[in-house]
């Protein structure tokens, strides 16, 4: 544990500030989360904790869009060293998704305690956009859709991915289950409309 005499950059104190962050949503959920309690597991003073966050909701979106880079850089990291090929891009997006749902289940813990949030819905809208682009980009040599529809059909297929992950957090799907749905799912989008 970092104690507050040791001197950080603001970036590498609000990294650790971060990091303590996560251990306490994985530890106790996000109701253990708060200004406090994060500036006593982090060993520093609240002012600290207050001048990089401001308020809860503060923390709990900064540490929502951690989480996303983590899952974001995972996706494109998969990405570089997927085969060209349609079955395989949508295999690796697939993979990558439920990795996330698995290895950071505090991303939808997270996610719900700030539900009603309007900075928070607009930050997921943006993020839902940027992952729709990020799938359309991977996928776009594969298809002779225009670009809008592929998006659209991206955004469609991660509504879909949504839902597949609350089966599989439901216990109702295993990770490899859900991801070879979504994986035919991508692929079948990819055909031009009739």
């Amino acid at each position: 544990m970092t104690t507050g005499s040791t001197r950080l950059s603001k970036q590498a104190r609000r990294e650790q500030l971060l990091d303590t962050a996560l251990a306490i949503v994985r530890a106790h959920g996000t109701d253990g989360l708060t200004l406090l309690s994060l500036a006593e597991a982090a060993g520093v003073s609240r002012p600290i904790v207050y001048d990089h966050f401001g308020t809860r909701p503060g923390l709990l979106i900064a540490l929502y869009r951690r989480l996303d880079e983590r899952h974001r850089a995972a996706s494109e990291e998969a990405l570089r060293g997927a085969p060209a090929v349609p079955g395989e891009i949508a295999r690796v997006l697939s993979a990558a998704y439920f990795a996330c749902a698995t290895d950071i289940p505090e991303w939808h813990a997270v996610s719900a305690a700030l539900k009603g949030n309007p900075e928070m819905e607009a930050i997921e809208r943006d993020l839902f956009d940027d992952y729709a682009e990020l799938m359309a980009t991977a996928l776009r040599p594969h298809t002779g859709l225009p670009p809008e529809a592929l998006r659209l059909r991206c955004a469609g297929v991660l509504g879909a991915a949504d839902a597949l992950a609350a089966e599989l957090n439901q216990g109702r799907a295993t990770a490899a289950e859900a991801a070879e749905a979504l994986t035919a799912l991508i692929v079948g989008s990819l055909d031009a409309p009739p």
